[in-house]
Parts: structure tokens; C-alpha cells; sequence
């Protein structure tokens, strides 16, 4: 008998065997993406038609000051838990968030004037904060405003997300550098006294204008990297081998932007 023959007497076979179980040819699982490519969104995509078909999404908090709340932030959150097919493509979380930061110092329209918020006496690293443009009261202010993003900003059950922390130096920083990290790690402890986990998402440029070298001994070291610039898929894949932003860190999320929209490759 032909090769040919036999393979259609067996598939009518099986066919019929199924039928008389009651059963049904399986059906094959949808195929996945070449690559583990996710989106990251926020304000600027309100409104707009999103993409759908990606391994993972993250959504931006703020409406790009890191005192605001992202305008689309519930309607994005329900796009993202709703698009994401492949969620086991990568070792991404399916959807996470991340947060603008700054440390504008005295001249942000709120400056902490003590070590004292929302209820709590925060465990400051660098003493006392009392009002000072000073590393104790940055601290107080990147906390103060982790804690408001999580508590204030509409996001529901904030310890089960992965929060990438927005580094840019398009936002207010202070010449300090230590200050600058100082602020960060502060957000770094809030978040993680919730249970959360926490990266950061920066340029190697821009994160060594605003918060500098990184002592080993800093919670910032071995936070997981998600870097910007590729203009590329092949230059996003090619970023994953660069060194992460800390001491310690791997980089975890490299960027580029395709169509007006910023995607992410997930570094195996």
C-alpha cells in the first residue's frame, strides 16, 4: 500500500474511533510569537488603538510627573489583561507597571518635612529628615511617592504587580547624585515592604547623570535592568548583552520603538 494511502486509512480511522468515544480530533495550541516581544504603555497611548497578539504589557502609572496618575491607567489595565495571549512566552510577568521618578527638591510643590507619612514613621538610612534639600528627606519623598502610587492612583492589589522604576532625565533631578539615589531607594524600600517587586528602566547615559556609580551595598544593587534606546528588534536583542544598571544587575526588558509605539524583548 502507499505511503500516502495508509496515512488516509489511519487518519479515517482515528477519526472514526474518536467519533464512537464521543471525542475530538485535538485541537493544536495557538502558535506563539517568534520572539517574546511585549508593549509598554501610558498617557500618550490614551485614546489610541493598541496592538494585541504580545507576550506581556506594561503600564505606566503617572501622566509623566510622578505626583499625577496616568488618565487611561484603568482602561490600559483592562486592555492589558485582556490582549495577552502568550503568557508563558517569557518569564515576564503577563502585565506589570512602572512609575515616573524625580527628586525635585524644594522646588516641587511637595517636599517632605519629616519622616513621618500616611500613618507610618518610616526607618530612614539617612537620619532625620526636617525639611532639607538633603539625602534624608529625598529618601522620604521617592517613599511618599511609591506609597502614592500604589495606594492612591486606582491600582488594585499593588504587591502582586512587578514595578519597573522610570529613570529619565527628562524629569526634575537635583545635581546630587547621591540625593538622586537616595530618593530611589526610598521608592525601592517602599515597594518592597508591600511584598512587590521592583527594576529600573533607564539609559546607562541617563542613569549615570542622575544617580551615578551604585555602592554594592545600596537596595538599588541587582534590581533587574530593562534598557532603552534600540531603534530595533536585532538592537534590542543585541542591548540584552550589555551590563545592567547596578551592581549585580541583569538586564531582564531591552526597548525600541517600531511604529510610534515603544515594544520590549525579554532577554533570555
Amino acid at each position: 500500500m502507499a505511503a500516502s494511502m495508509l496515512k488516509m486509512v489511519l487518519s479515517l480511522a482515528t477519526a472514526v474511533a474518536l467519533a464512537v468515544l464521543g471525542g475530538a480530533p485535538a485541537t493544536a495550541a495557538p502558535p506563539r510569537p517568534a520572539d517574546p516581544v511585549g508593549i509598554d504603555v501610558s498617557w500618550p497611548q490614551c485614546g489610541k488603538t493598541l496592538p494585541s497578539g504580545l507576550a506581556f504589557a506594561i503600564v505606566g502609572v503617572n501622566n509623566g510627573l510622578a505626583n499625577a496618575t496616568n488618565p487611561c491607567l484603568e482602561a490600559q489595565l483592562d486592555w492589558a489583561a485582556l490582549t495577552i495571549k502568550y503568557p508563558q512566552a517569557t518569564s515576564q510577568p503577563r502585565v506589570a507597571l512602572y512609575v515616573n521618578t524625580a527628586n525635585p527638591g524644594l522646588a516641587g510643590s511637595w517636599w517632605p518635612s519629616s519622616n513621618f507619612y500616611s500613618g507610618t514613621v518610616v526607618d530612614n538610612p539617612y537620619g532625620k529628615c526636617e525639611g532639607k534639600n538633603d539625602k534624608a528627606c529625598a529618601y522620604m519623598y521617592g517613599y511618599a511617592k511609591a506609597y502614592d502610587d500604589a495606594v492612591l492612583r486606582g491600582v488594585d492589589d499593588p504587591e502582586d504587580y512587578f514595578w519597573w522604576l522610570d529613570v529619565e532625565t527628562e524629569n526634575s533631578w537635583q545635581p546630587d547624585k547621591e540625593a538622586n539615589r537616595a530618593d530611589l531607594e526610598g521608592m525601592t524600600a517602599y515597594f518592597e515592604s508591600i511584598g512587590a517587586d521592583v527594576g529600573i528602566y533607564s539609559t546607562g547615559y541617563q542613569w549615570g547623570q542622575i544617580a551615578g556609580t551604585v555602592p554594592s551595598t545600596s537596595n538599588l544593587a541587582g534590581l533587574p535592568s530593562w534598557l532603552a534606546g534600540a531603534r530595533t528588534l536585532n538592537g534590542a536583542k543585541s542591548n540584552c548583552s550589555l551590563s545592567g544598571l547596578t551592581p549585580g544587575s541583569r538586564v531582564a526588558l531591552t526597548q525600541y520603538v517600531s511604529s510610534g509605539l515603544d515594544y520590549n524583548y525579554a532577554c533570555k
